[in-house]
């Protein structure tokens, strides 16, 4: 199974996710739900996580979303 490598700007600062692209498809679904862009939804995560990685933060939104 490959990654999608994505960059977005958070907070002023430019990075690189890479997730599956399966998790892509449910973050694209959740942003057009809520009706906001997909670097908003990102950094609404990133604002909110722990000390977990980015990209570890964003599947386990994914995971609580789908449950």
């Amino acid at each position: 199974m490959s990654l999608i490598k994505r960059s977005f700007t958070l907070e002023g600062h430019k990075t690189s996710i890479a997730l599956e692209v399966e998790f892509w498809e449910v973050l694209e679904k959740i942003a057009a739900k809520k009706q906001i862009s997909m670097p908003h939804l990102i950094s609404e995560i990133d604002s909110v996580r722990d000390l977990r990685p980015l990209a570890s933060s964003l599947r386990v939104f994914c995971l609580k979303h789908c449950a």
